[in-house]
């Protein structure tokens, strides 16, 4: 079976670019939640932080794929930097503007028919979607068409978190990439950088380290998934 194992990794916009209305509406957001001017601070930090998570305020600054075949590819900004197109460990790293970056991604997605991402349906999916149009993109696969697979013609969309919890019928939390690559023996990418530390790691211009993150999230979302075929795929 053909299939593209992929991830993406996002940051917020920065605060100094949003305006009055935007920033207004945050503070409304955090005083919700606050009863003192300490909560207030903290929510504040929690809505920053939070910023990553939606596409309509932030971007796209990594995309990591890798094939059936170990062909992989890891686009990936670094703006204001010199950075040349290089290769390691046989994955090609291409750098380019988020723009750029996705329309690498959707031209290489053409040529798949199956998808398997680690919980692509709620997050890299629509944002893959989103940032796209908002960049003037039309994505080239339809990767939210149902949520079941037996239903999913244009490609099949393979999300672990779904075929793990069983579209949710197992009780109890839902599965993180951290603990179901540690019950199966597979090295987990977390020793290292974080999702959460990406936003950081942008800001110190820590591009290449980024995506090198990006796709060793790729390589353990793939030996899970072969996991998941061999002993679970009925």
């Amino acid at each position: 079976m053909d299939y593209l194992t992929f991830d993406i990794e996002t940051i917020g916009k920065p605060w100094d670019e949003f305006d009055d209305t935007s920033k207004k509406i945050f503070k409304e957001w955090a005083q919700r939640s606050s009863k003192t001017d300490e909560d207030f601070d903290k929510a504040m930090e929690n809505v920053k932080e939070g910023l990553p998570l939606s596409p309509f305020m932030g971007e796209i600054v990594a995309i990591a794929s890798l094939d059936q075949d170990g062909r992989g590819a890891v686009y990936f900004q670094a703006p204001e930097e010199d950075i040349e197109d290089y290769e390691e460990n046989d994955i090609k790293y291409r750098v380019g503007s988020e723009k750029d970056i996705l329309d690498k991604f959707w031209e290489l997605s053409r040529h798949y028919n199956n998808f398997v991402t680690f919980g692509g349906r709620g997050f890299d999916a629509p944002y893959l979607n989103i940032r796209s149009a908002v960049n003037g993109i039309k994505p080239m696969r339809n990767l939210l068409e149902n949520r079941y697979l037996q239903y999913q013609r244009d490609a099949k969309h393979y999300d672990l978190v779904d075929m793990f919890n069983f579209y949710g019928a197992m009780w109890g939390r839902q599965p993180k990439l951290h603990f179901v690559a540690q019950a199966f023996g597979i090295k987990t990418p977390k020793g290292g950088m974080d999702g959460k530390e990406v936003p950081k790691a942008f800001e110190d211009k820590r591009y290449k380290e980024i995506a090198k993150y990006c796709m060793d999230d790729v390589m353990a979302t793939q030996k899970i998934f072969e996991k998941w075929d061999e002993y679970l795929n009925f």
